[in-house]
């Protein structure tokens, strides 16, 4: 059994940290975040020490590592905002835990080397979840897609999801702490497309607001148009009427790829493999962080070629 520890426990995701601890037959046995709304420890770990104090948190950690090895925590589990995933990062290390961290694990690609240098230096491994790589619809593509060796593909990515005026008061509508939409919302969508189709030969840049951006990339394997958006107006009209606050697609010449349906708890699986020691590493997530770097900061070109449709309406 490993010993957890939890950043950011009042966050959207890290119930799905708590349940995979949970589920994989381990203990979580300190948590911490500024807000107290973690009534949800109650249901798997209600003994586990909570702080709203960061530094009372890491003097708990070190303390537990000072006791030896039965008490020290195995494992860090980040779902803290984008912009201090890799200074929790570094945190889990210094008191000797490997750390399992929510993407991105940096919203900036030049600090992916200092995690890199750390890990080297304590002896831990910073791990992160890339779920959709364990979704068993998206292996099977995956799959499939490596069986046809020399096949390019016509792809097009669309997501959104509607937000309200909350979002952009919020630490994710800020893009010096969230990394901007592409980041926030698009990064997992990124990482699947490298992880399908192989590496970026250019990216243009079509469009980009606080609220909607899109673009076209240049894959070993495809051509894809994308859209991202978190304005519920650029929703199709099919899935207004039916009251559906999201809609995500994703068609591979003209096929409609459906990964909507979880089959199971994509987390736990991904902790699962980690524990293994088959979880994804910096190595992995650097691409699609490189990537959507390069989106925030690109030069716009609205009359390139490769426009998404819903960019048009």
């Amino acid at each position: 059994m490993n010993n957890f520890a939890l950043i950011g426990a009042a966050g959207y995701v890290a119930p799905r940290h708590m349940q995979a601890i949970a589920n994989t037959g381990n203990q979580l046995v300190a948590a911490v975040d500024p807000h107290d709304s973690v009534g949800i420890l109650d249901r798997y770990f209600p003994d586990c020490r909570f702080f709203t104090e960061f530094e009372r948190f890491d003097r708990h950690l070190e303390k537990l590592r000072r006791k030896g090895p039965e008490h020290r925590v195995d494992w860090v589990a980040i779902c803290s905002p984008n912009y201090l995933h890799d200074a929790h990062c570094r945190v889990a290390m210094r008191v000797g835990a490997h750390a399992l961290c929510e993407k991105p694990l940096t919203i900036n690609p030049w600090n992916l080397d200092q995690l890199i240098e750390m890990s080297e230096e304590y002896g831990r491994q910073v791990y992160t979840v890339l779920q959709l790589r364990v979704h068993p619809a998206l292996v099977a593509l995956r799959q499939r897609i490596l069986s046809e060796p020399g096949r390019r593909y016509q792809v097009q990515l669309s997501y959104v999801t509607r937000r309200g005026a909350w979002y952009l008061y919020s630490w994710k509508g800020d893009e010096s702490r969230s990394g901007g939409l592409a980041m926030n919302i698009g990064v997992h969508f990124f990482d699947l497309l490298l992880w399908l189709f192989g590496d970026v030969h250019s990216s243009v840049v079509h469009e980009r607001s606080d609220t909607r951006v899109g673009g076209a990339l240049m894959l070993d394997r495809a051509d894809v148009s994308w859209f991202l958006s978190i304005d519920g107006n650029d929703r199709p009209a099919a899935v207004i009427e039916a009251g559906k606050p999201a809609f995500r697609s994703m068609t591979m010449d003209g096929e409609e790829i459906e990964f909507s349906d979880v089959f199971g708890d994509l987390h736990t699986d991904i902790y699962r493999a980690t524990l293994a020691g088959e979880g994804f590493t910096v190595a992995d997530a650097a691409p699609s962080i490189r990537l959507v770097y390069d989106i925030r900061t690109a030069a716009l070109q609205p009359g390139a070629d490769g426009r998404h449709p819903l960019l048009n309406q």
